[in-house]
C-alpha cells in the first residue's frame, strides 16, 4: 500500500473556502496512491473553538461543502481518501461532533467516525462537542483500517478494540500541539508496537488559533520502526510504502497478542488466579 499523508497548514489569514479548494487540489496531485490522509479539523483549526459552531457542516456530500469537495477530489484522483475531520452538525438537537470522513476512489462516502475522546478537561472541545460512541473500521481493499483521532491516541483500549475488529493499520489524523510533540511520537509508536499494527499519524502544520502545531507526521510499522516522517511543522507530504504482509509476519514471529489475559477489563476465560472464578 502506498500511503500519502498531507500535513496541511492552517493559516488564519486563509479563508476556509480557499483552504478547502487548495487541499482538494493537493489531493488530486496524489493520483496513484492507495490511500491519502488529511489531518484533524484542517478546515477550521482544532483550537479555534469560537468558530466551531459557525463552521459546522454536514457529512453528506450533497449538503456539506467539505464532504462535497473531498468526494470530488477522491474521485478525480482515483484514491481512497481519509479526509481528516470536520466539525459535524448533527441531525438532532444541534449537537456538534469532531467527525472523520472516508471516501472511496469513486468518491462515495464509505465511513464516518465521530471522535470518542474529546480533549480539554471540561474546556474547549470537551464542552463544545458531543462524543462519538462507536469504534469504526474501513474495509480498504488492501487492509482493514482502524480510525482514531488525535486525543484518542492516549486511550489504548480503543486501539485494542480496533485490532479485535481486524484492523491492520490505524489512521490517526490530529491537531496535536507542539508543546507535547514528544508524546505524539511516543504514543504513536506504542500503539503500533502493542497491537503489531501500522500507524499512519497525520498532523497539521502552522498554528490553530495561536496554538503552535507539532506537525511531525509519521508512518510507523508493526515493529515500531518509523518508515517515514517529518521533523517539522511546515506543510508537506509524507509518503511511505507499507508491506501489509509484515503485520502477519510480526504477529507470527512474536505472537504477543496470543498471550493476552485480560479482554474488555476481565480475564478472557473467566478464571482468576489459582483457578478461583
Amino acid at each position: 500500500m502506498r500511503a500519502s499523508l498531507l500535513q496541511i497548514e492552517v493559516d488564519p489569514d486563509e479563508s476556509v473556502n480557499s483552504r478547502r479548494e487548495r487541499v482538494a487540489s493537493l489531493v488530486r496531485s496524489q493520483a496513484g496512491a492507495d490511500l491519502v490522509v488529511l489531518p484533524e479539523l484542517w478546515t477550521v483549526g482544532a483550537f479555534a473553538f469560537d468558530r466551531f459552531a459557525a463552521e459546522a457542516e454536514s457529512t453528506d456530500p450533497e449538503h456539506g461543502a467539505t464532504a462535497l469537495a473531498m468526494s470530488a477530489a477522491a474521485r478525480d484522483a482515483g484514491v481512497w481518501l481519509h479526509a481528516g475531520s470536520i466539525v459535524e452538525k448533527g441531525h438532532r438537537g444541534g449537537a456538534l461532533y469532531n467527525t472523520s470522513l472516508v471516501f472511496s476512489p469513486a468518491g462515495e462516502p464509505v465511513a464516518a467516525y465521530r471522535k470518542i475522546h474529546r480533549f480539554g478537561f471540561d474546556r474547549g472541545e470537551a464542552t463544545l462537542l458531543s462524543a462519538g460512541t462507536e469504534p469504526v473500521t474501513v474495509a480498504h481493499p488492501q487492509a482493514t483500517l482502524g480510525l482514531a483521532t488525535c486525543y484518542d491516541l492516549r486511550f489504548p483500549e480503543l486501539f485494542r478494540a480496533l485490532t479485535d475488529s481486524g484492523a491492520r493499520a490505524f489512521v490517526v489524523p490530529a491537531g496535536w500541539p507542539e508543546k507535547r510533540a514528544a508524546h505524539w511520537y511516543l504514543l504513536a509508536r506504542a500503539r503500533a508496537v502493542e497491537n503489531q499494527t501500522f500507524v499512519l499519524a497525520c498532523g497539521t502544520a502552522g498554528a490553530h488559533a495561536g496554538v503552535a502545531q507539532a506537525g511531525r507526521t509519521a508512518v510507523i510499522d508493526p515493529w515500531g520502526e518509523v518508515l517515514a516522517q517529518t521533523d517539522g511543522n511546515e506543510e508537506t507530504v509524507v509518503t511511505a510504502e507499507l508491506d501489509l504482509a509484515q503485520v502477519e509476519k510480526v504477529r507470527e514471529s512474536f505472537p504477543v497478542l496470543k498471550d493476552r489475559v485480560l479482554k474488555d477489563g476481565v480475564l478472557k476465560d473467566g478464571v482468576l488466579k489459582d483457578g478461583v472464578r
